[in-house]
């Protein structure tokens, strides 16, 4: 009975620029920080996310609503959605999988800013989904190809 009071309340996130959003409580839950805030009670009126601009906590609401609707699409049956190994999976983990990376196909700037809004939100699924995008990005290239897909200057040549 606690789900259903959950998945109907709404919280008003506010983000850095102002934008306000509201979502369901349990879509809001995702994120512990936003979690812990409801539970200190923090969140009377609106929340203020002063590290997440609205661009980007669009994407986050995007990304919770969607788990949290597959997560109750699918109840009662076992997942592994974060399996790396790819075990065990069902046609059901595949969809979640490729709407996953379908998500990530963003811009550099886009996907270091979820990042950093999914540390701070404390958001682990998401966290884990956009590092392993970065280092999908790194892996088998070398320091001079990684450079140059992050735009790092090279500090030792430029001692020289």
């Amino acid at each position: 009975m606690a789900e259903s009071t959950e998945s109907t309340k709404k919280i008003l996130l506010k983000s850095s620029d102002g934008e306000d959003f509201e979502v369901d409580q349990i879509v809001a839950l995702e994120s512990q920080t936003i979690k812990h805030m409801i539970e200190d009670d923090c969140a009377d009126n609106a929340i203020p996310l002063p590290n997440v601009t609205g661009k980007i906590l669009s994407k986050v609401i995007e990304y919770c609503k969607k788990h949290v609707e597959f997560a109750e699409k699918n109840k009662g049956e076992t997942t592994t959605t974060t399996s790396a190994a790819g075990t065990g999976t069902t046609p059901v983990d595949d969809d979640l999988k490729n709407w996953d990376t379908e998500f990530v196909k963003v811009d550099q700037n886009t996907l270091f800013d979820l990042i950093l809004a999914a540390n701070y939100l404390n958001i682990k699924s998401l966290l884990d989904l956009t590092c392993q995008t970065v280092a999908d990005m790194i892996k088998g290239k070398t320091p001079e190809e990684i450079r140059k897909t992050f735009n790092i200057k090279n500090v030792e040549e430029n001692a020289r």
